[in-house]
């Protein structure tokens, strides 16, 4: 701390901030979230949400849940409510790239982030590789745990180009299937990872 009071850590602080300022909505985003949480008095505010790379600006009230949002508000149904208390993963999306609980995450929270969700991953009538390999392996049953699972193949798959069985299971161990469909999915995800992603064998 020199004599007028600033230090090393006000001068960094004040660096960073500058940054975020002039380096647009990416670095707009770390802004806020370097400044720490929110606090909102109840009741709707406004909040805006990246979504499949479309921006979407809704009203919300604090305590609304990022699947609430996007499932009762954005009318993105695809990802599932079922426990919603984060210990089936049928409400998994990406949020940033990496895969989390819908049902855990406050709306408010991915403001400013990149969400994508089960609707974000077909390109018009083609299927990404994830989905075209779970149709082909017949990966499914009632079908309702899905779309968690395909999120969670996807996150798994950037992290890991070919993934062991192993590695696979572990990736996908926080996704329920009650219909008990787990063998098939792994195939899918093997598939996917091939580098024909999707094409028979």
């Amino acid at each position: 701390m020199s004599d007028n009071g600033f230090s090393r850590r006000t001068f960094l602080k004040g660096a960073s901030i500058a940054a975020a300022v002039t380096g647009g909505p990416a670095a707009a985003g770390e802004l806020a979230r370097a400044r720490g949480p929110r606090t909102l008095a109840p009741g709707l505010h406004a909040l805006a949400l990246t979504v499949n790379g479309t921006r979407h600006e809704l009203k919300a009230e604090p305590r609304t849940t990022l699947l609430d949002a996007l499932r009762d508000t954005l009318d993105l149904t695809g990802t599932k409510k079922i426990c919603d208390r984060g210990a089936c993963g049928g409400c998994t999306v990406l949020l940033d790239g990496e895969p989390i609980n819908a049902c855990l995450t406050l709306a408010f929270d991915a403001e400013g982030r990149e969400v994508k969700t089960i609707e974000g991953l077909a390109q018009g009538d083609a299927l990404h590789p994830v989905q075209a390999a779970f149709v082909h392996c017949d990966a499914m049953q009632c079908g309702f745990c899905t779309p968690g699972f395909v999120m969670s193949a996807v996150a798994c798959l950037a992290r890991h180009a070919t993934p062991s069985r192993e590695t696979i299971a572990k990736e996908l161990s926080g996704n329920l299937c009650r219909c008990g469909t787990y063998g098939r999915v792994i195939e899918a995800v093997e598939r996917a990872a091939k580098p024909a992603q999707g094409a028979p064998r």
